[in-house]
């Protein structure tokens, strides 16, 4: 679970996680010193993350539960991804027949409780895909899937890209869009600036500040017009360019069915509220979340919350409709955790205990439930999903502006 940055000095990794780190850093350097001394904070993520061999989510180092650097609603109960089960089943129901897409599976838990649920239901899919980039990721997700559900592994296929021909069914992305590259802008008297990584002392990395550029001055000064406000001096926050071409892309892949994205993040006139003044990124290292992500390049996830505003414009620019925004504990509810929940516990009075203390995890406002969003984006789908009916909250989507509900 992702929490709010801990001020406490990071641990020290070992040495062989150090001179692994040490090589990526240099990596870096090349690139600051090709790029005329300051480099893109997104180019910068993007290499700190999926460099080839040395980035975060390209090396072999563990990442998920206890042992890694952060956890996540799959491996915190089963009862998250047993209850997304319900919805993904309601769904292939409504499109009689069709595929889950995985973007990003991490251990593969989630996939395979997912399955064992949708095979209970009598709504397993033709085939589950699993994109995954990661080779050190992908060995460990066939491995999690041959151990929990070997009746089930030919169902499952990996994928290095999005499918060439269009599916019916489900795409799921859970905590992946907060891993897209982002900008980082900072508000200044002389105009918008743009934080850039630059060469530190003793070989280390620290920012720098240049002009920002027309894309980023565009985007800018488009969420101010938007929200009517002024961004304060001072103020610094961030902005993905790659969030549109990524939905657009997947919008493509979906002949029919539904898109759907959970992670943490708000609508945009709470992401860009005056006074979230320090932006949303958010680094994990051994299960300790704080502010520098230009410490352990390498050894640690970087992420910036979602602005799912951007995300379902640029669904619906690309032909998709909004079927739903909530909070996951809303989702949850709806889509049936509570009844799921009662069932397991009615007669294991130790289970119970366990169990409920889990769904607190996923469904309490300081845990995971009111800072995780779901957000449904589809198409060719008859019926209102089941997980936004207990509440709908794609009105604060669009403030304070006009609906975006409908497709173009």
């Amino acid at each position: 679970m992702r929490r709010p940055p801990a001020r406490a000095a990071l641990p020290i990794p070992d040495p062989s996680a150090a001179e692994h780190s040490a090589r990526l850093a240099e990596r870096i350097h090349v690139a600051i010193a090709q790029a005329g001394g300051r480099l893109a904070f997104d180019h910068y993520m993007a290499m700190a993350l999926y460099e080839p061999g040395l980035g975060y989510y390209s090396a072999g180092q563990p990442r998920f539960g206890s042992r890694g650097d952060f956890t996540t609603a799959p491996l915190t109960s089963a009862l998250f991804s047993r209850t997304l089960a319900q919805q993904v089943a309601q769904i292939l129901a409504a499109l009689e027949g069709g595929v889950v897409l995985e973007l990003g599976a991490g251990t593969g838990r989630m996939a395979a409780d997912l399955l064992i649920e949708l095979e209970r239901l009598g709504h397993l899919p033709e085939r589950y895909l699993i994109l995954e980039v990661s080779a050190a990721l992908r060995q460990e997700q066939a491995q999690t899937i041959a151990n929990s559900i070997p009746g089930l592994q030919e169902r499952v296929q990996w994928l290095d890209r999005l499918p060439e021909t269009p599916i019916r069914g489900i795409i799921l992305a859970n905590e992946v869009i907060d891993a897209l590259p982002v900008k980082r802008f900072q508000v200044s008297q002389d105009g918008l600036q743009e934080q850039m990584v630059a060469h530190g002392e003793n070989a280390r990395l620290t920012w720098a500040l240049a002009p920002a550029g027309p894309e980023l001055s565009a985007a800018v000064a488009s969420i101010e017009a938007e929200l009517e406000v002024r961004l304060p001096p001072g103020y610094v926050s961030e902005w993905c360019p790659r969030l549109a071409p990524w939905v657009a892309s997947l919008a493509e892949t979906v002949a029919a069915g539904v898109a759907l994205f959970i992670d943490y993040g708000y609508p945009r006139s709470e992401y860009y509220h005056r006074e979230r003044c320090m932006g949303t990124l958010l680094c994990h290292y051994r299960n300790r979340a704080h502010d520098d992500p230009l410490a352990l390049p390498g050894l640690q996830d970087i992420t910036a919350f979602v602005d799912f505003t951007h995300a379902a414009r640029a669904g619906v620019e690309a032909g998709l409709s909004v079927l739903g925004f909530t909070t996951q504990a809303h989702f949850l509810i709806g889509a049936g955790l509570p009844a799921l929940l009662e069932t397991e516990v009615a007669y294991d009075r130790e289970q119970a205990v366990r169990l409920t203390q889990q769904a607190k995890t996923l469904l309490f406002p300081e845990q995971m439930g009111e800072c995780y969003k779901v957000l449904a984006l589809g198409r060719g789908i008859p019926t209102p999903l089941s997980g936004f009916s207990w509440i709908d909250l794609r009105d604060r989507l669009d403030r304070p502006q006009g609906a975006i509900t409908t497709a173009k």
